[in-house]
């Protein structure tokens, strides 16, 4: 199984079909939280769903396009992190994740992100990682400036999240902005 030991307190492990049961509890626990700022959350209820999920992350994995983790917290999973799009033609992938709320604020997101980051430069060649985050989501956009990236702009009306339409704010960071 892939993993990577982010430091003593956190671990990244590729998904896999027995986290299906966690990813399950902890996004029901956290539907509303995480339906602020996602679509999906509202439409992953079941075990199955998770399984579903997984599979297509290894499918995905397999075929070089994605790499999608698992974010473990002293043990425990706590939220995801992943590369997604990856492009080695362009050079190019974004990051996204999500975490349960009541590990906001202890640099989880922060620690695993610049984690994957060094492996997106490092181990797969890229030259360039790209975080989206809603405009009005200034948690995830605060993690995106303690990375050192750049804000590239604002696209409007990217993305529809229960009844609201949300514009995206765009960064990017350059392999040769961080050596």
């Amino acid at each position: 199984m892939f993993t990577i030991n982010v430091d003593n307190e956190i671990e990244l492990a590729l998904v896999q079909e027995s986290f299906a049961p966690l990813y399950k509890e902890l996004v029901a626990e956290q539907k509303t939280y995480l339906s602020q700022w996602l679509a999906w959350p509202e439409f992953c209820t079941s075990e199955q769903d998770f399984r579903l999920f997984v599979h297509r992350s290894l499918h995905d994995y397999a075929d070089g396009k994605s790499l999608t983790c698992a974010i473990f917290y002293h043990g425990d999973l706590v939220g995801n992190i992943g590369l997604h799009e990856i492009n080695p033609e362009l050079g190019r992938t974004c990051i996204g994740y999500w975490l349960a709320e009541s590990y906001k604020g202890k640099g989880i997101v922060t620690r695993a992100a610049q984690t994957l980051i060094k492996h997106a430069f490092d181990t797969l060649g890229l030259e360039k990682v790209q975080l989206q985050a809603a405009k009005e989501n200034l948690a995830s956009r605060a993690v995106a400036e303690r990375l050192g990236m750049t804000l590239e702009g604002i696209i409007t009306r990217n993305e529809k999240v229960q009844d609201r339409v949300l514009d995206h704010a765009i960064y990017g960071l350059h392999k040769h902005t961080c050596q």
